[in-house]
């Protein structure tokens, strides 16, 4: 049997069930006291369920946000969308893996679909730098782009990266220039652009790909100008008080609903959506197809004008008097 993660806020909640299922294989046919026992520690572990993935904290969204288990681009790619054709290469230097670009169909609508891909196993994250793409990476994405704004094809991204890569050979190759120009390239598309946050999305790896004009989030998913380890290591010199900083991000789908940068948030099951894959596969389908359908109608002059406006709007704020 596969032995389960446990993520840091989980370990009371499993010591409980651990301890339950052992009671459970007891025979207590000649011990009532004990049966009893065992029925009010299964009333506890219950409450103790609820109150784990109720209102859980940002720094635990986060881990949520990184279970391993949790479903990736590719598996909502062959779950959602129809007559995938995936390109490869950026036609300058390589084929990154980190970052997956291909034709599909989503409900008889031919689109372009992007986004960041980890590996299910050691070896394939090794191999795709845990989700964090490199230069070569992000013109790949505006390779396909450019394609998608040349045919009129409605533009679909997955975000799932803790950032972009931060290696020596990345920024030699001109990293920083990458995330910029896919940036500028992905706001001026005249194409209908729906952005999913599905796991992390951490700082420019996941902006690079992660504006549009609608933002959807996954409950647990996050977006952020840095991840909580690597903005602890500014502000408290020590990545330890990622918890700290998690909090201070305003980092959660929740947070990016409330300053108007999220449009939607897409509920998970209780405890995440590696709890119940084709339920999540399901709800993003239906609610980026729903997306499109709003916007596939506008003028492309008009979506690249509220886009802008999209962008402007962000980080405005009002004093009271």
């Amino acid at each position: 049997m596969k032995s389960r993660f446990v993520m840091e806020f989980e370990r009371p909640l499993v010591e409980l069930e651990r301890k339950l299922a052992e009671l459970r294989e007891l025979n207590v046919s000649e011990n009532p006291e004990l049966a009893v026992e065992i029925s009010d520690l299964g009333r506890q572990v219950e409450r103790l369920h609820e109150e784990t993935y109720t209102n859980l904290a940002p720094w635990a969204r986060v881990q949520i946000s990184r279970h391993p288990d949790r479903p990736k681009t590719q598996d909502y790619v062959d779950a959602c969308f129809d007559d995938v054709i995936e390109l490869h290469g950026d036609r300058h230097f390589g084929d990154d893996e980190a970052m997956m670009t291909s034709l599909a169909t989503l409900a008889g609508r031919r689109v372009a679909v992007i986004g960041h891909r980890k590996g299910k196993n050691t070896k394939e994250n090794l191999r795709r730098n845990f989700g964090s793409p490199q230069p070569e990476g992000f013109r790949k994405a505006m390779r396909l782009m450019r394609l998608a704004d040349k045919f009129a094809l409605p533009i679909v991204t997955f975000l799932d990266t803790p950032g972009a890569y931060p290696g020596v050979e990345a920024e030699e190759r001109g990293q920083a220039w990458a995330i910029a120009e896919s940036l500028a390239l992905l706001s001026g598309v005249r194409v209908p652009v729906v952005v999913v946050g599905i796991g992390e999305g951490g700082s420019g790896g996941a902006l690079a790909i992660g504006f549009g004009d609608r933002l959807i989030m996954l409950e647990n998913a996050y977006y952020s100008v840095s991840s909580p380890e690597a903005c602890a290591s500014i502000l408290y010199k020590d990545a330890a008080h990622a918890c700290d900083a998690a909090v201070s991000l305003k980092m959660t789908a929740a947070d990016l609903l409330h300053f108007g940068i999220a449009d939607e948030i897409v509920a998970e099951p209780l405890g995440g959506a590696h709890h119940d894959h084709e339920a999540m596969f399901s709800a993003v389908g239906e609610r980026v197809n729903a997306a499109l359908n709003e916007l596939v109608g506008e003028e492309p002059t008009d979506l690249v004008e509220k886009r802008y406006e999209r962008l402007r709007a962000i980080g405005v704020f009002e004093e009271g008097a």
